[in-house]
């Protein structure tokens, strides 16, 4: 697959995607999840070494609710205002918090990502929690969604 990377384990992973991978498991904690039990984290390394984190919050009307992806880079750019995104990391736990579930960014978190990679005029890598103990790397959020729409979408 383009740009993507698949490691059998966490172990094979560098100690920066760890190092996030820890930060998004602790962000997860704080997810607001009374109805899904599904509990997300993300957590984003800047290009100053700043670390931005963010969790699910649901809502019992289901469109109002706001994934950790989001919620991490809507609070890095308002928070952090000028830092580029260098790497993302997203982790889900079920109801238990012992184990891991896969975590795969929905459509919605990833035209945002991708529109992010547009501001900053930089990719950045995503490592998500693919199945069992697999893990996927991925060098851009444009890799996760090839026909991304655009600001050049609106114009005719």
């Amino acid at each position: 697959m383009k740009g993507f990377e698949i490691y059998k384990s966490i172990d094979e992973l560098d100690t920066e995607s760890k190092y996030l991978i820890h930060k998004a498991k602790e962000a997860a904690h704080h997810a607001y999840a009374p109805y899904s039990k599904f509990h997300v984290g993300a957590a984003l390394l800047l290009d100053d070494g700043t670390l931005v984190t963010g969790s699910n919050q649901e809502n019992a009307s289901y469109p109002l609710c706001m994934c950790a992806e989001r919620v991490a880079l809507y609070s890095a750019v308002s928070q952090h205002a000028g830092k580029r995104i260098i790497k993302m990391a997203i982790v889900a736990h079920k109801k238990n918090h012992k184990e891991l579930s896969a975590a795969a960014s929905c459509g919605a978190c990833r035209q945002v990502m991708a529109e992010f990679e547009e501001r900053q005029q930089k990719p950045f890598e995503i490592v998500m929690h693919h199945t069992d103990k697999q893990w996927i790397k991925c060098a851009s959020a444009a890799s996760l969604l090839p026909f991304v729409f655009t600001k050049d979408s609106l114009n005719e």
